[in-house]
């Protein structure tokens, strides 16, 4: 009986009736001490893994550049990271810990962890420099993420947050500044390096609303540097070609009276 109803192939799609799925594409950040980190980009994903943006370059030459400060024997925390050079590069200068991390999508995670296992080699065994890979939705329980940090410093929370491009999100600001406040330890020298170009120069002010949100929710905010790139990331893109081509680099720290 069962045959009778058969349907073979009736419901198999025709070959080519999807379009093919774009390849992978790959990407190179040279760094300041000549080491070459390759990625690997997710080919047209929606949440912008297809790319490496300016903000990313610009905080890993940061992060490079203060590493003995910044980075070297720290505990880090990369929130959207996307194809995570900032990330890679904090665990090749010597992080203790360093957590990359964007939403917690399998096509993006596989990709960051795909990086992460590419870049082993470049990264330190002695003192050991451990460079983690997960999903994680800005605002939601950071427990999963604080459990990477050696236990005992666990409860303290990061020293670094790494925050490049995330700003232009302006519906998420509320869940960025939640975020910050549950993952950033509470000493002085912590700090959350929050790096972006306008890419959209006329929204610009929306951007930009994140720092006063950030102030009330318990962060000093000093700008650090305004960086200047040979070309725009996006050519045809309308608006002010010069903010277009411009990295803002921010540091925020807890407020004094947040330390008390």
């Amino acid at each position: 009986m069962a045959d009778e109803f058969d349907t073979g192939d009736m419901f198999k799609d025709p070959e080519g009736f999807y379009p093919p799925e774009k390849e992978p594409t790959f990407a190179e950040h040279r760094m300041l001490s000549g080491q070459t980190v390759r990625v690997r980009l997710v080919g047209s994903h929606p949440l912008y893994g297809n790319m490496l943006w300016n903000a990313g370059r610009i905080s890993s030459d940061y992060i490079e550049t203060n590493a003995p400060t910044l980075i070297i024997g720290k505990d880090v925390l990369e929130i959207g990271a996307a194809a995570g050079v900032p990330s890679i590069v904090s665990a090749i200068k010597g992080a203790r810990t360093t957590v990359m991390t964007d939403y917690p999508d399998p096509d993006l995670v596989d990709n960051m962890q795909h990086n992460a296992d590419a870049s082993a080699s470049m990264i330190p065994t002695d003192p050991p420099s451990r460079l983690y890979v997960t999903g994680y939705k800005w605002g939601a329980d950071v427990e999963p993420l604080l459990k990477y940090i050696p236990e005992e410093s666990r409860s303290e929370g990061f020293d670094v947050l790494i925050m490049a491009d995330v700003v232009y999100s302006h519906r998420e600001h509320g869940n960025l500044v939640k975020t910050m406040q549950m993952t950033l330890k509470k000493t002085r020298e912590a700090v959350a390096l929050v790096i972006f170009t306008p890419y959209e120069p006329w929204l610009l002010p929306q951007t930009e609303r994140f720092f006063p949100l950030a102030e009330a929710g318990g962060f000093t905010v000093t700008k650090v540097f305004e960086k200047l790139v040979d070309k725009v990331l996006f050519e045809d893109d309308p608006g002010d070609e010069r903010l277009r081509r411009t990295v803002f680099g921010y540091e925020l720290r807890w407020s004094e009276d947040q330390l008390r």
